[in-house]
């Protein structure tokens, strides 16, 4: 690998983390936390094993499942038998879960219009032309291009959403 490559993946990095952190505090007053926002989003497209959700989180399988516990007591998922494996479930998302998700995504997305207002408009061109390769760099993520290709499995078990989905983490 070049110098100028891993320097762009340090900068990369160091700039998505700073997002994270501020993405996280965007809706410091919603009914969601942003882990229980990310999982609702994961589930949205197809149902999940809880081992999913965990890889996909980043955390560990019990967390994942307290997480899922606080989700379902409040009626936002449910577990269902899996079809595939009659000893599995997964998590699925309720129809009060799919508008308690809606109504956060919109309310985090419109924090980030508000925000993206503030660029001016060559700004917001050159994120709306970087968006296609930050979606394909985060495909090779996860085909397992990163740090699960040493542990011999990509997180791929989450299908990212459609870029035409409103999703705000």
């Amino acid at each position: 690998m070049t110098r100028n490559i891993q320097e762009l993946a340090g900068r990369y990095r160091d700039i998505l983390r700073q997002a994270v952190f501020l993405v996280r505090s965007m809706d410091a007053e919603g009914e969601l936390s942003i882990g229980h926002l990310s999982t609702l989003n994961m589930v949205a497209a197809e149902p999940l094993r809880v081992g999913a959700i965990a890889r996909n989180a980043g955390i560990k399988v019990p967390s994942a499942t307290e997480q899922i516990i606080k989700l379902e007591s409040a009626g936002l998922v449910e577990r269902v038998p899996d079809p595939a494996d009659a000893r599995g479930v997964l998590v699925r998302l309720t129809d009060r879960g799919q508008e308690a998700r809606e109504a956060a995504n919109t309310r985090r997305n419109g924090s980030m219009a508000q925000a993206l207002q503030t660029l001016t408009s060559e700004e917001q061109r050159a994120i709306a032309e970087a968006l296609p390769a930050i979606a394909k760099l985060n495909e090779a993520l996860g085909r397992g291009h990163g740090p699960d290709a040493r542990q011999g499995g990509p997180a791929t078990e989450h299908r990212p959403a459609p870029a035409h989905q409103p999703t705000t983490n």
